[in-house]
């Protein structure tokens, strides 16, 4: 099926305290690794940036388009929303640019479930994961609301959508560390991936 996916890189890094999606592990910037993890998968590659951020900056990033955040200040919602209207898929896969972990087959599943929902998102217990998560058209018009009021929720507008929650039982089948899920916040998240990156890298490619 058609599918595009959205990178969300307009996140401000304050505890990193520079750019994430520059940063460096096992020889590939952060971007530079999801998109080589998305573009098999994808008919379109978006990169939602921050009005901050140069347009110029991410021209280098073969086959992705960069698009500004149509809603600035207004967090991952206001990224996922600009992704998802301005892409030419009915459903799209977004995942923030700091994943560096991202499991092909894990993708792959949820991308098959999609046809029939809106929201197709990994849950384990009672922890959802938004930013790696497929959204369609129909929720266009229940984000905006939530923007509009100041909600920056990005859960929040599940009520309004059919949604399929991906539980821990089938993540564990393709990725039972949930690494696709490891994030980069802190100076220490960055060495810990640089340390996990050999090994999870072999184990995606054994298990893609």
């Amino acid at each position: 099926m058609s599918i595009s996916s959205i990178v969300l890189a307009g996140g401000r890094s304050s505890r990193l305290g520079k750019e994430k999606h520059t940063e460096v592990i096992a020889g590939k910037s952060l971007i530079e690794r999801t998109i080589d993890h998305l573009r098999p998968l994808s008919t379109e590659i978006l990169i939602v940036i921050s009005t901050r951020q140069s347009k110029s900056s991410f021209a280098s990033y073969a086959g992705a388009t960069t698009v500004v955040d149509l809603y600035p200040g207004k967090s991952s919602l206001g990224g996922i929303y600009t992704g998802v209207a301005r892409s030419t898929s009915f459903h799209n896969l977004a995942v923030a640019c700091d994943m560096p972990f991202l499991n092909p087959g894990l993708l792959r599943y949820m991308i098959g479930l999609s046809p029939d929902f809106d929201v197709v998102i990994p849950r384990i217990g009672d922890l959802e994961e938004p930013l790696h998560a497929i959204y369609s058209k129909n929720c266009l018009p229940p984000m905006e609301m939530l923007l509009k009021e100041g909600n920056l929720k990005v859960t929040g507008f599940f009520d309004s959508v059919k949604v399929r929650y991906v539980e821990k039982e089938e993540i564990d089948r393709f990725d039972p560390e949930h690494l696709s899920f490891f994030n980069i916040n802190t100076q220490a998240d960055l060495k810990r991936a640089r340390v996990l990156a050999t090994r999870a890298d072999n184990y995606i490619e054994t298990a893609d």
